[in-house]
């Protein structure tokens, strides 16, 4: 193994040296060669620093090892996020995966990939202008009053400005920086040459799915068109949740790299002092993204995928409600029936303790052999908790996330293994619990009974749904709805007794 790692390690260095200089001096600092040689020459050096530092760890998993392994998850980590940067465009966006990935992978990998969602490189506004001037033609910015100098908002594969037009419309205008789609090519491909190059040396450490993933994902989200279909599609499907505002679309000033919606305001939903500041209340917007989540995932399948805070914003209406802004539609996911039915009961038996239901439900999902580490993954909290039923009741103990991050740090062999074999629904399903988690972890309104018990409603209805379809006679699908009934009932009944109980132990600390 130490030859192969040599031989492979010194090819790709030396390829990429030798690409590096000549592209110093013909293709300059951004093209195609440099994008990969640093790449190339980033994925080496985290090869080379795993197996040295692996060679030496003692052999019981003491302070040394967990220390060892820490040090170098940081050094990895930090490599990852300059290279990120350096590159842009679509290693941000893979770099903002992996650190919304909380309680998946090691916590160095997160914390230092998140900054990510809140920082990305800006392009200048006559780049921006351009790529308008060849979607939409050089007349519609006769149509534009103003146009901000600068972004109100720049992500890995856009930025937005905040326009005005001459009948006073004020409008949110997001345009792709110009180079990504040029790019994205090479950078798919260079992600899989080196996420294969890891699988081959590291079979045990293979993210093979994170390669696949961006391959599938990332034209969708770079075509604008496609997300404001997204849009008005969640914002019809969602027109009952009263609380939920998806901006408008203008289709005449947008392309497959310009979409312009109309421009909404408000505070991060992860910002609690915003809330707190504008008398908006802090648990009743965690509550209402819980339920509209739910409502996504269990009842339609077709769910937005990056609830980062930055994509949603929180403002307080005049009718003095929390209304939530949901942005950016370009990553969904469409889940099956099947996937539906199987995830709602494995929230089941998550939410009741049931290990024998937990191990079924994961077969399902072809987790079995793992499915008490599967189950930690999905619901974010530690394997005595959900044994105990501490979901059902929102008992809290108090080390669980210090509990959660060591069981990541000890079992994230495992852990890897478990995303190379769920469903690919599965990983971007992940994805969104992490943002929502985190949401809930800055609004200091997590492990919370409320959560749990919407999305208990929207389970059961899922599964009596399913029932309801094989039924065969009138009559047991009318007992069926009755079961329903009775059951919804019963949970809200719950959900009442556990704000009486918690508001009495308020009153009486």
């Amino acid at each position: 193994m130490l030859m192969r790692i040599a031989k492979l390690t010194g090819g790709i260095v030396a390829v990429s040296a030798c690409g590096l200089t000549t592209a110093a001096v013909t293709l300059g600092d951004d093209a195609g060669i440099m994008r990969f040689g640093r790449a190339a020459m980033t994925g080496a050096s985290i090869v080379v620093d795993y197996k040295r530092t692996m060679s030496s760890l003692p052999t019981e998993v003491n302070d040394e090892y967990k220390l060892k392994m820490s040090q170098v998850h940081t050094r990895s980590a930090d490599k990852l996020l300059q290279l990120c940067c350096r590159n842009g465009g679509c290693f941000i966006k893979v770099g903002q995966h992996v650190g919304s990935l909380d309680y998946l992978l090691p916590k160095e990998y997160v914390s230092t990939l998140k900054v990510l969602h809140d920082s990305a490189p800006e392009s200048s506004k006559e780049a921006v202008l351009q790529v308008i001037r060849e979607d939409l033609g050089e007349e519609v910015m006769s149509q534009f009053e103003s146009f901000s100098d600068k972004p109100i908002g720049t992500a890995s594969l856009a930025q937005v400005h905040k326009a005005v037009l001459k009948d006073g419309t004020v409008l949110a205008v997001k345009v792709q920086h110009p180079k990504v789609k040029a790019h994205s090519f090479v950078d798919m491909n260079t992600m899989e040459v080196l996420v294969q190059t890891v699988a081959w040396l590291f079979p045990s450490f293979s993210f093979l799915w994170l390669a696949a993933e961006t391959r599938r994902n990332l034209p969708l989200e770079l075509d604008f068109e496609n997300e404001g279909k997204n849009a008005e599609r969640v914002g019809e499907m969602l027109s009952y949740i009263s609380c939920l505002k998806v901006p408008r679309i203008y289709w005449g000033f947008s392309s497959p790299r310009v979409l312009t919606m109309e421009f909404c305001e408000g505070g991060r939903a992860d910002d609690r002092e915003y809330m707190l500041a504008h008398d908006i209340p802090v648990e009743e917007v965690s509550n209402n993204l819980s339920h509209m989540y739910s409502e996504m995932i269990f009842k339609h399948g077709f769910v937005h995928c990056d609830p980062h805070p930055g994509n949603v914003l929180v403002k307080r209406t005049s009718k003095h409600n929390a209304e939530i802004v949901l942005l950016d539609h370009g990553l969904y996911t469409t889940l099956t029936q099947e996937f539906r039915q199987n995830y709602a009961k494995l929230w089941m038996a998550i939410i009741k303790g049931d290990e024998v239901g937990l191990r079924e439900h994961s077969k399902a999902m072809n987790c079995e052999d793992l499915y008490g580490l599967f189950s930690c993954m999905v619901a974010g909290r530690a394997w005595s908790s959900i044994t105990a039923r501490r979901l059902e009741s929102g008992e809290v103990i108090a080390d669980e996330d210090d509990q959660i991050q060591k069981d990541a740090a000890d079992q994230v062999v495992n852990m890897v293994q478990v995303l190379n074999k769920v469903p690919r629904e599965m990983l971007l399903i992940f994805k969104t619990n992490d943002c929502l988690r985190g949401i809930d972890s800055s609004l200091r309104t997590r492990f919370r009974a409320n959560a749990f018990i919407s999305m208990t409603k929207s389970c059961t209805a899922v599964v009596f749904d399913e029932k309801m379809r094989l039924a065969e006679t009138w009559w047991l699908r009318l007992w069926l709805k009755l079961q329903l009934t009775v059951s919804l009932l019963f949970i809200d009944m719950t959900h009442l007794c556990l704000r009486v109980l918690a508001g009495y132990k308020q009153t009486s600390s």
